[in-house]
């Protein structure tokens, strides 16, 4: 451990990332006889562990009290699949199992569920983008009645696992303590939509559901939310880009303002969620706990931009609120000027491209300069063209009461180019007071030749890390 830079622990043995290869694993499975209070291994993001994972796996009998084993990105091949299946049997104490990142687990995932035996103490269980097949999901569906211990199961970016997917759902029954199921862009349809929601009436526990980027599920939810609302304890709903129609958004509008515990909800790149009649937006305000709202590329209309600017006066705790690409939103700030008064926990705000003009920053301006927004720490402005020089002179002049800013985003669009205004003095001069501020991006904004020497001038004299990404 020593030798790669990290401290060594008898408990904890991370080598993440450390361009291991087959002599390092072989000196590593000489290690574990000397190391019986093992319980974490992690070897990911070292490309060559792939192939030698047998010279590792047969001296795991030696550290029988393991139980987190992280192995994502090794390029496990199918060799390696197998000596991880025959090893599940001497630790059984393993609870936490990452394969994520490794392709060749595609259609091989078998050799590894057929080892499993009734009692694993498996708690989370991550294979995302591992080229699963349709097979390869009946495999898993088969497990999951011997884990019922079962809290996360990530089977994210694996595009054919859909297919499969009605066949899993019926066996999630086995697995009533789950809290975290990942799904995104697993290849769903409206049948495997109907599937999950059958299967949601048995997971009480569930904190956690994402099953963004499945955009052929659109038009079925309208038939599939029969037990969403029953998620008395869900957290965290993640439908960003599931092309939502507006059938769907009347069913969701009456569904989603009942899931009391809701804290994050991810609605983005739905355009129907904007022009849809029905009031979502507007009954957000029974979501009391909502700590991150993001409704970016939502196709917003100033109407539905309106009911989200009154329901977000009920949402106190909001500390993400992402906006962009809704270009409703220019000119149209000062709708949201109470619920931004109220939020005094917000600490990103976004809004990128969303035809921001010089009134708007003015507002953010005042509503800083009135000790509001005081926990904000990211700010995204980019894609604004239509703000004038004019209108970055009042940000720039107020931007130094954002104390706790790390991050600000001022970037033209790809297609734009343009000179630095006079407010780039103005900038630099609010930089030298916020503390906190890392990173500065401003690309494809153009620096005159006395402005590059401010610049320079600036890092010299302040000594700062801003990373300027101009």
């Amino acid at each position: 451990m020593q030798k790669l830079g990290k401290k060594p622990s008898s408990k904890n043995l991370d080598l993440n990332n450390c361009a291991l290869g087959a002599a390092d694993v072989t000196e590593l499975a000489s290690l574990l006889p000397f190391l019986p209070e093992l319980e974490e291994i992690s070897l990911s993001w070292n490309g060559s562990v792939g192939g030698t994972l047998k010279a590792l796996t047969v001296r795991f009998r030696h550290v029988n009290l393991l139980k987190v084993l992280r192995l994502n990105n090794c390029r496990l091949t199918a060799e390696d699949v197998t000596s991880l299946g025959e090893a599940f049997e001497i630790v059984p104490q393993l609870e936490e199992l990452d394969l994520s990142w490794n392709s060749n687990i595609g259609g091989r995932l078998s050799l590894l569920t057929k080892k499993l035996r009734k009692g694993c103490k498996l708690k989370l269980l991550k294979i995302t983008d591992c080229n699963l097949t349709a097979k390869d999901g009946e495999s898993l569906a088969e497990i999951l009645n011997v884990i019922p211990n079962l809290e996360v199961l990530d089977l994210s970016i694996n595009k054919h696992i859909g297919c499969s997917m009605k066949v899993i759902a019926q066996d999630l029954k086995n697995v009533p303590g789950l809290k975290e199921l990942n799904l995104h862009m697993c290849g769903l349809k409206q049948d495997s939509l109907q599937g999950l929601d059958t299967a949601l009436q048995h997971l009480a526990e569930l904190r956690k559901l994402d099953i963004s980027c499945n955009k052929e599920i659109g038009g079925g939810f309208k038939d599939s939310t029969a037990h969403l609302a029953s998620l008395k304890n869900l957290e965290v709903l993640d439908l960003h880009q599931c092309c939502v129609t507006e059938e769907d958004m009347t069913v969701l509008s009456q569904v989603i303002p009942l899931l009391s515990s809701l804290q994050e909800l991810n609605l983005s790149s739905n355009k129907n969620v904007g022009v849809s009649s029905d009031p979502l937006l507007g009954r957000l305000r029974f979501l009391p706990k909502l700590k991150s709202l993001a409704i970016s590329n939502c196709g917003l209309r100033e109407e539905s931009f309106s009911s989200l600017a009154e329901a977000a006066l009920h949402l106190p705790e909001l500390e993400i609120l992402d906006l962009s690409w809704n270009k409703c939103v220019g000119g149209n700030l000062k709708l949201l000027l109470g619920a931004l008064r109220l939020a005094t926990e917000i600490q990103v705000l976004r809004l990128s491209s969303c035809n921001l003009v010089a009134e708007d920053l003015a507002l953010l301006t005042l509503l800083s300069q009135d000790g509001h927004l005081a926990r904000l720490q990211k700010l995204d402005l980019s894609y604004n063209d239509s703000i004038s020089d004019e209108g970055w002179i009042i940000f720039c002049q107020g931007l130094a009461v954002f104390k706790e800013l790390s991050e600000l985003d001022v970037s033209l669009r790809p297609s734009s180019c343009r000179d630095c205004g006079m407010w780039f003095s103005e900038l630099l001069a609010a930089l030298a007071k916020l503390p906190a501020l890392a990173e500065l991006a401003m690309q494809r904004w153009v620096l005159s030749e006395s402005q590059q020497k401010q610049l320079e001038s600036f890092n010299q004299d302040n000594k700062r890390n801003i990373r300027f990404d101009c």
